[in-house]
């Protein structure tokens, strides 16, 4: 406990005789080796280093690290400069935990958060562990290493020099690729976002980041998850469904690879799908069905694009061909990227055919209203039954009936 100074003319003598009562209380007068006093200095590091990363100050930025860790801090100068031509508003480390703990050493486990100018209205949050090391000379805490945490995520800056286009409603951020595959990818997102804009009635930020990574391991280790899981994948969209906040920070990333080997259609609606996750993520929530979220947003990016149900769903339309239609729609477990590719292609098409005959039947409003309502509910269970009823008037089963009828009708 920090004890109030006496003026200066105090006799020394008030002194002795306050040690003498807290010695005899059994009480002892705080040092720099409490817990409470590291984790104000540990604190005190990591905002500093924060500030350094916001005024793109090097020196200020290798101040906060061990001066004798000639590997790291060469590593650190050149993560910083990869930041240089981001346009970051914030960025923070909130300290969770204080872990390892010793007279010299300390491993903090931190939040990382930051938001990127005129497009993130919340955080884009991932976990570090950051190891810290107390010069005894000077007494001061320095960070001696910096690594991913719980969610094993690895951040575009230090996968190389972040190279920045700026669209009319985008923001591309890439590593290892040239202006020109960037200024395209802009361009492709800038059609994207008000084809997004008039299908989805409600007001949304109206503009995308997209992150293009050298490689398909890159963008895995963006996501935290393993190359093979994406392998195929054109892109995914990342952020928190259900936020709190109107526009939650989104990413749409593109897996590199994948996406090269589309023509102009198929870039299209990649990234019309991924842009229509961005524009309704503060209405889905853990009780909205893949197929619902995936289904709307393969809906909207074909809403525009002149191709018949066959050609949007030539899975299926096998599938119906041969008189086996399937029997219920698509199961959460159907999306996952790992398993069988038909498989996940039919739980595409069968998500969309979905929204088809709900856009069809009851009309584009009521699609966005059961969107909406099955999103409001806490649970998952019975989310979808009650839209159903309150929405759309009909019942699960019915609503399956009247869906299997629809692939027949419009595939067959």
């Amino acid at each position: 406990m920090k004890q109030r100074r006496g003026r200066s003319g105090a006799r020394r003598v008030g002194g002795a005789l306050l040690a003498a009562l807290l010695l005899a209380s059994g009480c002892a007068a705080p040092d720099d080796d409490a817990p409470g006093a590291t984790d104000r200095a540990v604190r005190a590091v990591l905002d500093r280093r924060a500030a350094a990363v916001l005024d793109h100050d090097p020196a200020a930025y290798l101040a906060t690290t061990d001066p004798g860790a000639t590997g790291f801090r060469t590593a650190q100068r050149r993560e910083l400069a990869n930041l240089a031509d981001v346009p970051l508003s914030s960025w923070t480390y909130r300290l969770r935990e204080m872990t390892a703990r010793g007279s010299d050493r300390v491993t903090a486990e931190v939040e990382l958060g930051y938001r990127i100018k005129g497009y993130d209205a919340a955080p884009v949050t991932s976990d570090r562990v950051i190891d810290l090391r107390r010069d005894r000379t000077d007494g001061r805490w320095y960070v001696v290493g910096d690594r991913a945490g719980a969610d094993r995520v690895r951040p575009l800056w230090q996968q190389g020099e972040v190279r920045v286009v700026r669209g009319k409603h985008s923001l591309v951020l890439g590593v290892g690729r040239s202006a020109r595959e960037l200024r395209a990818v802009a361009a492709t997102a800038d059609r994207a976002v008000p084809a997004v804009s008039r299908a989805w009635p409600e007001g949304w930020a109206g503009r995308v980041v997209v992150l293009v990574p050298r490689t398909t391991r890159d963008m895995a280790e963006l996501l935290g998850s393993a190359a093979a899981d994406y392998r195929g994948i054109a892109a995914v969209t990342t952020g928190r469904t259900g936020s709190a906040h109107k526009n939650p920070a989104d990413r749409v990333i593109v897996n590199p690879q994948a996406y090269g080997t589309l023509g102009p259609l198929g870039r299209r609606v990649v990234l019309t799908h991924e842009t229509t996750h961005v524009a309704t993520r503060a209405r889905t929530s853990a009780a909205t069905p893949v197929w619902l979220s995936e289904g709307f947003a393969d809906r909207v990016a074909y809403r525009a694009e002149d191709r018949t149900p066959a050609q949007i769903a030539p899975g299926l339309a096998r599938t119906v061909r041969r008189g086996d239609p399937p029997a219920a729609l698509p199961t959460d477990e159907d999306f996952g990227f790992a398993g069988d590719p038909e498989r996940l292609a039919r739980a595409y098409e069968g998500g969309w055919a979905a929204c088809e005959l709900i856009a069809d039947r009851w009309g584009e409003e009521k699609l966005s209203a059961f969107y909406r309502a099955v999103g409001g509910h806490a649970e998952r269970d019975g989310a979808v039954r009650e839209a159903m009823r309150e929405v759309l008037g009909t019942t699960p089963q019915e609503f399956t009936a009247l869906w299997r009828e629809w692939l027949r009708s419009r595939l067959g």
